[in-house]
């Protein structure tokens, strides 16, 4: 079973930027769909982005567009995101994960079939 592994998360100031990588432990490459999802204290998982196989669509959550930015590697085992003037409704813990073939909604956390661990983002002011 391919593990995915996050890294990249941590503290940082409003306005500012971070990148989160997620890579396969093995580095097994995956050719399906990839993304990100994050979910804040006492919420639900919300749709971050996502890319398809070598980055031909990608797909950002509404709070995130335009500010953020998604890519997979050529090697298809690794996809960073980078967000960009953070604002503290950011914190939350991020997991990246991998949708499952045939799936029917790039916002529905409930197409992912494998998920990271997660990675701790705080955003203060």
């Amino acid at each position: 079973q391919v593990q995915l592994v996050e890294s990249g998360g941590g503290s940082a100031q409003t306005g500012g930027s971070l990148t989160l990588s997620c890579a396969t432990a093995d580095g097994t490459p995956i050719t399906e769909t990839m993304g990100w999802f994050r979910q804040a204290p006492g919420k639900g998982r919300e749709f971050v982005a996502a890319a398809t196989r070598r980055n031909v669509n990608k797909y950002y959550g509404k709070a995130v567009k335009g500010r953020s930015t998604i890519s997979r590697d050529s090697s298809e085992n690794m996809i960073t995101l980078q967000i960009y003037g953070l604002k503290p409704e950011d914190t939350a813990v991020y997991y990246c994960g991998k949708y499952q073939v045939g799936y029917t909604s790039i916002l529905a956390a409930g197409n992912v079939e494998l998920w990271g661990q997660g990675t701790q983002v705080i955003v203060s002011s």
